[in-house]
């Protein structure tokens, strides 16, 4: 199942949330903001990202990838499959638009 990430105006408000409390948020480990969700795969962004170009992590369990957004190609990954990986990157491509909305509404507000 795919959770869609909310509606633009959403992630505006929750995006400042997190950039704001940011030093919170990393400093206590607390779970950053799921963008997408499909599966057991979960989509985010740290809430210092915004200093690279657009990315988005993806976890499950104790495997992460992170994932450029323009051009959509695979970054860093640890832990996931091959067959994971194309997966992931079939699942970035699909939600690409979605991602970057997230991402400039989240860093460049």
């Amino acid at each position: 199942m795919v959770v869609a990430a909310p509606p633009a105006c959403a992630l505006r408000n929750v995006a400042k949330h997190c950039i704001i409390r940011s030093t919170f948020l990393v400093a206590w480990g607390s779970h950053v903001p799921t963008i997408l969700r499909s599966g057991s795969y979960r989509f985010f962004f740290y809430a210092g990202d915004g200093v690279e170009p657009a990315h988005v992590h993806v976890e499950r369990d104790d495997s992460i990838a992170k994932f450029w957004l323009d051009p959509v190609r695979l970054h860093s990954s640890g832990g996931f499959t091959r067959i994971e990986i194309a997966r992931l990157t079939g699942l970035v491509n699909e939600h690409r638009t979605d991602l970057l909305e997230a991402w400039n509404a989240c860093f460049n507000d």
